[in-house]
């Protein structure tokens, strides 16, 4: 029997690897004046951009990049730099190697690079600051990415997002984001409508009926059960904490004060207590709440399924999974972890803790999530650059 592969697929093979040669052999030569450029030196101008193709100007960041060894993840980039006898893989690679003439010359080439765009994607919202999205230019994303979009633009005004460990971790990796003080109100009227049109194409896209910030549509109505569903045990939390804030509640827990200020009709009041909470208001909070602790307790009582997980991207999934070893006691190395789950009251401390104490369905229900997070889309599928 002969162990050589099928005609057709060697033929294939073959074409695949045949375009692979031709894509670098072009590649190399239309960006021949860019391999010898120093963008550490030497300024580009608008013109040198203007009309380059998209895919040029991809491997030009690549080069500014490479230039100090910075490995990429995206194909394209990572094949065209080992092709060039300069460049020196830098596994420790940090945005401080960059000189101030490096990174204008990036903020030219990834605006060029946004303008170029059929829809948004992460990392184009410095593009965006003076347009108007469009529901044609925003296009479809994964969970992780909406959230990158919209965090996007307020990373660039500074802020910090302690409450997400790794969305913190992405905006410290972008050679532009420079954490501060952030005031929503360093906000435009354009960035604040883009903010709106991510929010609501997002809710579309999951086909979710309610999501944070929507309660203002609520002040007199009811929700019910149902319209919860699909949301994350942190959008269902956000919700609830919601309706208290929009009467001014001031907040003890850091990442839910941080999210609070962070919106614009957001107005603390000292005089507001909890228990002035009536009508549809707290009928409302009482919904959630049932809502919540329903999908707490059925982590250790009901086979998590994939329903319950669709519609997760692969960060809330983890924090799903830490939630049935919470729920017994286990105290988190990770300090973000451990202070994310004592501020629930149910939380109670045990450092004798030991996986021993899981019963079978839990067990059966990490590996659930554990597979789910394997496939899930993470922050990892976003834009480098």
């Amino acid at each position: 029997m002969s162990h050589f592969p099928h005609p057709k697929l060697q033929l294939f093979c073959f074409a695949i690897l045949l375009a692979l040669v031709s894509f670098t052999a072009n590649a190399q030569d239309s960006m021949e004046r860019w391999r010898n450029f120093d963008f550490s030196k030497s300024t580009l101008k608008s013109a040198d951009v203007t009309g380059m193709p998209l895919e040029d100007l991809t491997l030009m960041r690549g080069i500014v990049f490479g230039r100090h060894g910075r490995v990429f993840k995206d194909a394209t980039i990572k094949t065209y730099l080992e092709a060039q006898d300069w460049y020196k893989p830098n596994p420790d690679f940090q945005n401080s190697l960059l000189n101030a003439t490096e990174r204008n010359n990036l903020d030219l080439i990834r605006v060029a690079e946004a303008s170029k765009h059929e829809t948004v994607q992460p990392g184009d919202m410095r593009y965006w600051r003076t347009r108007a999205l469009t529901p044609r230019k925003l296009g479809k994303h994964s969970g992780a990415e909406w959230l990158v979009l919209s965090s996007e633009i307020e990373a660039i005004h500074g802020k910090r997002f302690e409450s997400d460990a790794w969305l913190q971790h992405y905006f410290d990796e972008r050679y532009w984001y420079k954490a501060g003080k952030y005031d929503p109100k360093s906000l435009s009227a354009i960035e604040v409508k883009n903010l709106a049109a991510i929010a609501l194409a997002q809710k579309r896209s999951r086909k979710v009926a309610l999501a944070p910030g929507d309660m203002e549509l609520f002040e007199n109505r009811l929700i019910s059960a149902p319209m919860l569903h699909g949301l994350s045990l942190y959008e269902l939390r956000l919700l609830r904490n919601e309706i208290y804030a929009r009467h001014g509640r001031s907040f003890q827990a850091p990442w839910l004060a941080q999210y609070f200020f962070s919106q614009p009709w957001y107005q603390p009041d000292d005089n507001f207590k909890d228990e002035q909470l009536s009508g549809s208001d707290k009928t409302n909070v009482e919904t959630i709440v049932a809502y919540e602790t329903k999908i707490h307790d059925d982590l250790s009582r009901k086979p998590v399924t994939r329903s319950l997980l669709d519609g997760l991207f692969v960060e809330d999934a983890s924090q799903m999974r830490q939630e049935i070893y919470a729920r017994r006691g286990k105290v988190f190395k990770e300090p973000w972890l451990q202070k994310y789950f004592s501020t629930f009251a149910w939380y109670k401390a045990d450092p004798n803790f030991t996986d021993a104490q899981l019963t079978e369905l839990e067990k059966r229900n990490i590996a659930t999530i554990t597979a789910y997070e394997k496939k899930a889309v993470s922050a990892a599928s976003v834009i480098e650059g």
